[in-house]
């Protein structure tokens, strides 16, 4: 008989697709193993796996070996070695991830109680197996704009991590390491969670609101607050622009203050600044998503599809075609 001081807590499945983020891989595993040594005995247990049982290898091109496949893990649905969480570690090129097996595989585990999560692009793949419609779920920011127009039914945010019922998922990073202080503090204790923390040089565990990509006072170095609420301002209305005149309302300057603040601040007008970060988002959604290209433009405040290409050519040396061609021969 199991003594309670010596249970299992969790077994879990890192389930690992073709470049995988190592950094999310690792900073969700490490933790783990620093509660059981704090612990002294083994309350989390793990496997890697993939779908053939064959190495993978990750995108900073390092190869992992595992532990089984997915067939050996669908036989031990009735037996034992059963685990109580699966998460599926992803990255780079998610949107071209096609694996049905994998879907009904985890449709399985899910319909049986088993925890899901999804690290980094993972929520991509649970998306596609069906299990975050009306969920709320945590995608890394590059991917954000793809997902949200590929799974409209998903509650998809900008946050660190998020946890819906029995669904984990986190953007990736270091976030992972947030979400799974989160889990072991829910098994145990802050007292366990502290001294994790400690053991792996971290201060604190943040919380899942807590911003992904850094305040745009550091990002873009703009130290000007009016620039700072104008550049936000255009960032949440990419689809349908505001005009300067609604921009110069709101912030309570004239035109002919934003234009010179922005010359001095961004070195362009704010009028080519609005302009860049549409097409920025444009790019995004043909990198990630199979949108028709006149999609893309309307979803971006383009007016005409000829209107987006002749933008796009002029930024980037390509038209949207070339774009989404070339982004296929590298995948």
């Amino acid at each position: 008989m199991v003594s309670l001081k010596s249970a299992v807590k969790r077994s879990i499945v890192f389930f690992l697709t073709p470049e995988f983020t190592m950094i999310a891989f690792a900073t969700a595993l490490e933790p783990l193993r620093s509660a059981n040594r704090m612990l002294g005995y083994e309350a989390y247990r793990w496997r890697l796996a993939s779908v053939d049982g064959q190495p993978v290898r990750a995108s900073n091109g390092v190869e992992c070996g595992v532990d089984t496949s997915l067939e050996e893990e669908r036989r031990r649905m009735s037996g034992e070695g059963r685990p109580s969480m699966v998460i599926v570690c992803s990255g780079l090129n998610v949107e071209n991830y096609r694996q049905k097996s994998v879907y009904a595989w985890l449709r399985e585990e899910y319909n049986r109680g088993v925890a899901i999560g999804g690290l980094c692009t993972g929520a991509h793949i649970l998306a596609q197996a069906g299990l975050l419609s009306g969920k709320r779920c945590a995608i890394h920011w590059e991917n954000l704009p793809g997902f949200a127009e590929a799974f409209p039914k998903v509650n998809v945010y900008a946050d660190l991590f998020e946890v819906d019922g029995n669904i984990y998922t986190c953007a990736g990073g270091t976030a992972a390491l947030d979400m799974m202080l989160k889990l072991i503090g829910e098994d145990f204790d802050d007292n366990l969670v502290n001294r994790v923390c400690e053991q792996v040089l971290t201060d604190r565990v943040r919380s899942p609101s807590d911003r992904q990509r850094l305040p745009l006072r550091a990002r873009l170095g703009v130290q000007n607050s009016k620039v700072l609420t104008i550049i936000e301002l255009m960032e949440a209305n990419l689809a349908e622009p505001l005009s300067l005149l609604e921009i110069a309302d709101h912030v309570g300057l004239s035109r002919r203050q934003i234009e010179r603040l922005f010359r001095q601040e961004m070195g362009r007008s704010p009028a080519r600044y609005y302009l860049e970060i549409r097409l920025d988002r444009a790019r995004h959604l043909l990198i990630q998503s199979t949108m028709p290209v006149v999609e893309v433009a309307v979803a971006c405040g383009f007016v005409s599809a000829s209107h987006f290409s002749k933008c796009y050519r002029e930024l980037y040396a390509r038209s949207p075609q070339q774009e989404r061609a070339d982004r296929r021969l590298a995948a």
